[in-house]
């Protein structure tokens, strides 16, 4: 193995890492990271690919770590089934001739993610409004997933505005991530994307990324979490504006 190749393996072993780490202690985050940091060192479609498995596993894990999973999924299937639609309506995005505007695309959801959630936007959505709204977001989302790899925006948001308690939002997010995480990694198996070399250090990429998380859980419990975020966010901030801003750098 060159040196060259020890090197790329080290820094994406260190990237799921921190974004494990960040996910442990603030319930959200190892996407986003993990697409913002790869995104600086190679294609957006490569570094999506790598995160298909750490992000299945550990949204699967958040999911099915309370008891609120089905009654969540009968709420929020409308939402789930427009993430599945708009992410493969958009498939293709990330690998083919837009591949460079995909990086400015993704500085840009991390710059609207992070202005959001430090403004601190409280919305509310009324009952009545789930039944049209949901899928709407849902496609919106998938359609932000094809074409950068994150599937925070604008799902998220829309998940902390139906007023769910602390545990059930945690599932909830953790119910979207992980159906994001299968369309994504469908459409790029799709595209040729998701091939074996890639399958398998994302596969070996999942080791660091849950170390991170079990050690970001023990941290969470002697922290103020909202402190750490904070500051997450406004490197979250940072991160987006150079990708956004490198082309003309």
């Amino acid at each position: 193995m060159s040196e060259a190749s020890i090197l790329l393996l080290s820094a994406i072993a260190a990237v799921f890492l921190l974004a494990g780490f960040v996910k442990g202690v603030i319930g959200l985050g190892l996407p986003t990271v993990a697409m913002g940091l790869l995104g600086a060192i190679m294609a957006p479609a490569q570094a999506a690919a790598l995160l298909i498995i750490p992000s299945f596993v550990t949204n699967v894990w958040q999911l099915v770590a309370g008891p609120r999973m089905w009654p969540l999924l009968r709420r929020l299937w409308l939402m789930m089934l427009g993430v599945c639609a708009g992410t493969w309506a958009g498939a293709g995005w990330l690998t083919g001739e837009g591949a460079g505007r995909a990086t400015v695309g993704l500085g840009i959801a991390l710059v609207v993610y992070a202005l959001v959630s430090l403004a601190a936007v409280r919305l509310h959505v009324p009952a009545r409004a789930e039944p049209w709204l949901s899928p709407v977001v849902g496609a919106a989302t998938g359609l932000i997933t094809a074409a950068t790899g994150v599937f925070v925006i604008p799902a998220v948001p829309y998940l902390q505005a139906l007023d769910l308690d602390k545990e059930a939002l945690v599932q909830a997010l953790g119910l979207s991530f992980t159906v994001s995480t299968v369309a994504l990694a469908a459409g790029l198996a799709r595209d040729g994307a998701f091939a074996a070399p890639l399958a398998g250090t994302s596969l070996l990429a999942l080791v660091p990324a849950l170390a991170g998380m079990l050690a970001g859980q023990y941290l969470r419990l002697r922290v103020q979490p909202v402190t750490f975020r904070r500051w997450f966010l406004l490197g979250l901030l940072a991160l987006g504006a150079y990708l956004t801003l490198r082309p003309w750098l």
